[in-house]
């Protein structure tokens, strides 16, 4: 389909509306982030894709959802503040599945620890992390197998994915919490992650499988 992005025969308003109609309805009709590149094939060679982000933000700014930068693209989002009606609602979003309590701290170990193998995870938690566990969470495209660890046997390691990003409205690794804050709240302990690697280099260091 050849598509006329140039827009030459319209004013400089009318084309700039336009520019900025067909980058929302393109975001909007996507099921997932939308990347620059994407969005640069619909306008002017010339536009600038940050000045109609910006200009649709502000028009957005009375409505109860908003465009948001989300791994590595942008994404129609509703606003904090509308959570918990969204939840009491009981109506079905596009969120990506509910997570178990246990799968749900495995994936937030996975994003801050990675690449981080198996056997690790289960040391940080003091129990056995099973097969079926990292399976669920490979199975909603959240993890990916990451390089092989350079431990005896070269377990695989997992990381997360851009899934995982625009899950929980991240546009980069970055964007995590602050790991204090998730100590604080009990949710991740910084001590057993020092234990778990104090044992690891011990055991690499004596040869154990």
């Amino acid at each position: 389909m050849l598509l006329d992005t140039e827009l030459a025969d319209l004013p400089p308003e009318l084309r700039w509306r336009e520019w900025m109609q067909r980058v929302e309805a393109v975001i909007f009709a996507s099921a997932t982030p939308v990347r620059r590149e994407t969005l640069a094939g619909v306008v002017g060679r010339n536009c600038s894709i940050d000045l109609l982000i910006d200009d649709l933000r502000e028009e957005l700014r009375s409505r109860p959802y908003d465009l948001v930068s989300v791994a590595g693209g942008w994404q129609h989002r509703t606003k904090p503040a509308y959570a918990g009606v969204i939840r009491a609602s009981g109506a079905p979003t596009r969120a990506t599945a509910d997570l178990s309590a246990d799968e749900a701290a495995v994936l937030m170990a996975i994003g801050y620890l990675q690449p981080v193998t198996r056997a690790e995870l289960s040391k940080i938690f003091g129990k056995e992390i099973s097969r079926d566990l990292i399976g669920s969470l490979r199975s909603l495209e959240l993890i990916v197998s990451g390089p092989r660890s350079p431990l005896p046997g070269a377990p695989y390691t997992y990381v997360t994915t851009p899934v995982f990003l625009s899950a929980f409205g991240f546009d980069t690794l970055r964007d995590l919490p602050d790991i204090e804050m998730l100590e604080d709240a009990g949710l991740l302990s910084r001590d057993r992650t020092m234990a778990a690697e104090i044992d690891t280099t011990m055991s690499e260091e004596s040869g154990e499988e």
